[in-house]
């Protein structure tokens, strides 16, 4: 149900999911949905964190090498912006971006999620650079920030029809600025 729920949010953004929308790709009642969920925001945060299970990033900052974790997580994301059967893009990098004034509360929790995003990215660095893989003037923030814009603009770009070649030669040029920081 949480799955359903999370394809009808991500294909159509908070806003534009209504009540009927989401029962129907449920298969049940608006009073169940109310009654299992309380509220369409309580749903929308049980489908992300479906979706962060589900659909979300690979185990890149295990790898053993910065870069290479990097480049596993953005040619993952390749894949997944592109996968048949989802919709396109990314149900967080570009999930309730702007909000009506009812919806703040929604757009707030998206918002710390893709900064938990880039905090993750920049601990991944600053183990990097701990471990002599970048060189130690690397400034961890921006670089954080420039794969959390990569990511984002890969999204909006897999929303407007990139194939996943297309998002690949994306995350190849990122790739290659990252390794401009090797140690």
């Amino acid at each position: 149900m949480l799955g359903k729920a999370a394809i009808e949010f991500w294909k159509l953004g908070y806003e534009g999911a209504s009540i009927a929308d989401l029962t129907a790709a449920i298969g049940i009642t608006p009073q169940s949905l109310y009654a299992a969920f309380g509220s369409k925001a309580e749903l929308y945060r049980e489908a992300v964190g479906w979706y962060l299970t589900n659909i979300g990033e690979n185990d890149w900052v295990e790898a053993d090498d910065v870069v290479e974790g990097v480049r596993q997580l953005l040619e993952s994301q390749a894949e997944t912006f592109t996968r048949p059967g989802y919709p396109p893009g990314c149900m967080i990098s570009t999930a309730v971006l702007t909000a009506a004034v009812e919806n703040v509360d929604i757009a707030a929790h998206m918002s710390r999620l893709r900064e938990a995003n880039v905090a993750r990215f920049a601990e991944r660095l600053q183990r990097g650079i701990a471990e002599g893989q970048l060189r130690p003037d690397t400034h961890t923030t921006a670089l954080a920030r420039f794969i959390g814009a990569v990511i984002q603009g890969m999204a909006v770009q897999a929303r407007d029809g990139a194939d996943t070649a297309t998002l690949r030669d994306i995350a190849a040029m990122a790739v290659a600025q990252i390794e401009s920081w090797r140690a």
